[in-house]
């Protein structure tokens, strides 16, 4: 957890994701990343020197037949003393039985990031954190760049002015496979997802096409990386980032 850790806190610094009095509500969907995320946070406190405050929700997404079930969650969360909150919602039965979406990714985020925005509101926590790691950063790049034809990626720090809420993104420094060892080795309870289009979507093919990559070209993912860092794509320079000397 230590690496982590340490990806955290620089993310913290280099982007100023954190500050004293935050009530920061973690998304918890029962993965990996997100059970990393909200156990990192809680352990950062004792180090950072940042006074803030950390609340778990996970939404229950409303699947039909098989549950899943979140209460080991429920205990991690006793045992660490993190409050933590299910709230019941009817994504999945909007998304799948009434609006039969056929690439239902797409709009089941957007209701989720809605739940999330209001359940912060509600619970009175200023900023939401999810999440995303590293990987997660370049795989959306080069969605944007070969599905949209457009260069941008989701931002380290975005504030939302319609809910007055600020999202966050403490693990974006943090590889996938140090998030996975960290789960694995602190034995936090992963949740499966029973969610029908898990493993079937446009970013696990992207995130194939990149593992390739890289096993034939070494690096390609952190140049990838630098490369939006250095041009500053949606903030990803950091806040002390300035526009690079051109020669004369």
């Amino acid at each position: 957890m230590q690496k982590v850790l340490g990806y955290m806190r620089k993310a913290v610094q280099q982007y100023g994701l954190i500050r004293d009095g935050d009530r920061i509500m973690v998304g918890v969907s029962g993965g990996k990343d997100s059970l990393v995320l909200l156990y990192g946070l809680t352990l950062l406190r004792r180090f950072i020197g940042i006074e803030y405050k950390v609340v778990g929700v996970t939404l229950d997404m409303g699947f039909t037949g098989e549950k899943m079930d979140f209460s080991p969650v429920e205990r991690f969360c006793a045992e660490h003393d993190i409050e933590y909150h299910i709230i019941k919602t009817q994504i999945a039965e909007i998304v799948f039985d009434v609006r039969k979406e056929p690439s239902p990714c797409s709009l089941c985020a957007r209701m989720r990031r809605g739940a999330l925005h209001d359940a912060a509101n509600e619970l009175g926590c200023n900023k939401v954190a999810l999440g995303h790691n590293y990987d997660d950063a370049v795989e959306t790049f080069i969605m944007n760049l070969f599905t949209e034809g457009r260069i941008g990626c989701f931002s380290p720090s975005t504030y939302l002015t319609h809910k007055n809420v600020t999202v966050i993104r403490p693990l974006v420094l943090a590889p996938e496979k140090e998030v996975r060892r960290a789960a694995r080795k602190n034995e936090l309870p992963v949740v499966k997802s029973v969610c029908p289009a898990d493993g079937h979507t446009n970013r696990q093919k992207t995130k194939d096409f990149l593992a390739d990559m890289e096993r034939n070209d070494h690096g390609f993912k952190d140049r990838i990386f630098g490369a939006m860092k250095r041009a500053n794509v949606d903030g990803w320079g950091g806040i002390d980032w300035t526009p690079p000397k051109t020669k004369d």
